[in-house]
């Protein structure tokens, strides 16, 4: 029988995830960040018969204690529990190492003491910076740009140390920019969907040049599942990306036009970020994904990244998915 735990299955990914594992068969524990509320964040979004199959452990990945109970007992540890705001980031550096390091260091130590069979680490496109070629591959240098960057490439390589030290049988997933339902109206496609959904016309965005590697989150998760039954994928860094490029300019009008909305584009000044710091090309290779486990994309290409976006659009568009968000005027 395999076990297997989800760190953040609160959040945007993990919640996709703990659904894909269910639908595999998969008994699930699912690891939320504890709240006095008991609130299981975008779970409490799944079907209650699937909830009820989901073994819910309230934690925090910053205390070693809380994660040993959690690993105890299951046989893959999908590592998804971080802080992944790049703005909150440039104010609170030191929670982005105590979350994203230390909580990443007290994993492998349960994962090593456990004996658990197979851990997915997750990393980001954001620890390439600015793509210095392209397609990026896994070998491209990594480049700190943001202090939410240079926390991940910590974790990264600390996880990567556990495998050459220890033989911690660890793999190391590094999606590229993911998107769909549920995630936070920070992100660039949410909140252009939001802005426009809310009738505004003139849409407050910040830098518009940069080109990114949209995956849909679908996508990102069948790559998770790929590489946890995949043989060849110990000590490996492996992309997720869908090999396709677009500026945000362009994805903002490539929204407008799902939407069949007319829009205008301001510069927020308040959305740009410290120029050194901006990553101003992301454009992945998933070769390695593709030739060393079953995944394929679905949403690959344009045509791929607008099936993404109707989806996209559509639960956004569903008031009764939004009771998450803190929104006083409603969508039309």
């Amino acid at each position: 029988m395999t076990i297997a735990l989800v760190t953040g299955a609160d959040g945007f990914i993990g919640s996709h995830l703990v659904e894909l594992l269910l639908s595999k068969n998969i008994n699930v524990k699912a690891f939320c960040i504890y709240n006095s509320l008991g609130n299981k964040g975008w779970l409490e979004t799944i079907p209650k018969e699937k909830l009820e199959n989901i073994e819910i452990y309230f934690g925090d990945i910053r205390d070693q204690e809380s994660v040993n109970e959690a690993v105890k007992g299951c046989n893959i540890v999908f590592h998804l529990a971080a802080l992944i705001s790049i703005p909150y980031s440039y104010q609170a550096p030191s929670s982005y190492v105590d979350t994203n390091i230390k909580g990443t260091l007290n994993i492998l130590n349960a994962v090593r003491s456990f004996e658990t069979d197979h851990l997915i680490h997750t990393s980001t496109s954001e620890t390439y910076g600015s793509a210095q070629y392209v397609p990026i591959d896994e070998i491209h240098p990594l480049v700190g740009q943001s202090p939410y960057a240079a926390s991940k490439i910590g974790a990264d390589q600390l996880a990567l140390s556990f495998w050459r030290s220890f033989s911690t049988p660890i793999s190391v997933l590094r999606p590229f920019n993911t998107y769909g339902p549920r995630q936070s109206t920070r992100a660039v496609i949410p909140s252009i969907i939001t802005q426009i959904s809310n009738g505004s016309r003139k849409l407050k965005l910040g830098n518009l040049s940069p080109t990114r590697d949209f995956n849909f989150v679908k996508d990102t998760c069948e790559a998770f599942y790929a590489i946890s039954q995949a043989k060849d994928t110990l000590g490996e860094v492996i992309n997720a990306a869908s090999n396709f490029e677009i500026s945000i300019k362009d994805t903002a009008q490539l929204i407008s036009e799902l939407m069949m909305k007319d829009i205008e584009i301001v510069e927020d000044l308040q959305k740009i970020r410290p120029g050194l710091s901006e990553v101003n090309r992301l454009f992945g290779c998933n070769k390695k994904l593709i030739e060393k486990t079953s995944w394929k994309p679905n949403f690959s290409g344009l045509e791929g990244f607008k099936n993404g976006l109707k989806e996209t659009i559509e639960w956004f568009s569903e008031e009764e998915n939004l009771q998450f968000y803190k929104y006083t005027k409603n969508f039309s």
